[in-house]
């Protein structure tokens, strides 16, 4: 229900937006498109703000499907800017103030997460580069996210963790995977058909390129298949590490939890998902 609110509003957000813009007024476009990009993901980020990741905080966040599109359709700089703008004013709107947490976390990982996956789609858009930006930008964007969120908000700034080297480290990679795990299923099934709609709807705002590769060729079920089914597997491995060595006690310790019942859960779940999506495409005809 979530995902077709967001869908249908980032339809009509972009049918109102750039109804009246052509290529001659490219940079009122950008602004444009940067703003409407923070806007359409900051209100994707409060949908689903208040669904929590197993460590305790971090969100559940389909909606970096948005700062994708629009990476892909007007360049890295609106998607960045939007991304980062968005981020912070879903965050801040959660907890009825600027919140310092996405400022010093969220609002960098989105901007550099986001610039680079425009960057990778600029010169050339394929899906093969699809697959490998929106790896690179979950990958790179999350770490961001995690580390800064960790380190300098959680344990300097609140002193809410004890400041353990290795115990911030365990979080801030635990907390790097789950948001990759969870944003990855979105951005490659949900991106795409978003880019379709929008094409199809909206043809003089895609360039000739992006046109071509999106309605006349499929995601390369073999860089599908890899990028799917690798982290799926990592992912199995790493909840039966957790379930049956002392990576629990240890997991348990530096998040201060009283269970890793739902962080193994989480590893177990998006491990499944990830790879049966892969195989699905695979022997898809």
């Amino acid at each position: 229900m979530i995902f077709k609110i967001n869908t249908l509003s980032l339809y009509c957000g972009l049918k109102i937006g750039f109804r009246k813009m052509s290529a001659k007024n490219s940079n009122s476009l950008l602004v444009t498109a940067a703003a409407l990009c923070a806007a359409l993901y900051a209100t994707g980020c409060y949908a689903t703000a208040y669904i929590p990741s197993p460590w305790g905080f971090g969100q559940f966040r389909p909606a970096v499907v948005i700062p994708a599109l629009f990476g892909i359709v007007f360049g890295p700089i609106p998607s960045a800017l939007g991304a980062a703008m968005g981020t912070l004013i879903a965050d801040s709107a959660k907890h009825g103030s600027l919140h310092m947490g996405s400022l010093i976390a969220a609002v960098p990982g989105n901007f550099v997460g986001f610039y680079i996956f425009g960057q990778i789609l600029k010169k050339k858009f394929s899906w093969g580069r699809f697959i490998t930006a929106s790896l690179t930008t979950l990958v790179l964007g999350n770490a961001i996210v995690a580390f800064f969120y960790v380190f300098f908000y959680r344990a300097l700034f609140l002193q809410a963790l004890p400041f353990s080297v290795e115990a911030l480290t365990m979080v801030s990679f635990g907390l790097t995977i789950y948001w990759f795990a969870t944003m990855l299923p979105f951005m490659l099934l949900a991106t795409p058909l978003l880019l379709r709609l929008v094409t199809i709807a909206m043809p003089g705002i895609v360039s000739e390129e992006i046109r071509a590769s999106c309605l006349k060729t499929e995601l390369p079920k073999r860089s599908f298949l890899l990028a799917t089914v690798i982290p799926g597997a990592l992912l199995l491995l790493l909840g039966l590490a957790t379930s049956l060595t002392p990576l629990k006690d240890f997991t348990m310790n530096a998040a201060r939890l009283s269970s890793t019942l739902l962080i193994e859960l989480t590893y177990y779940c998006t491990g499944l998902v990830l790879t049966v999506m892969g195989v699905a495409v695979q022997i898809k005809k």
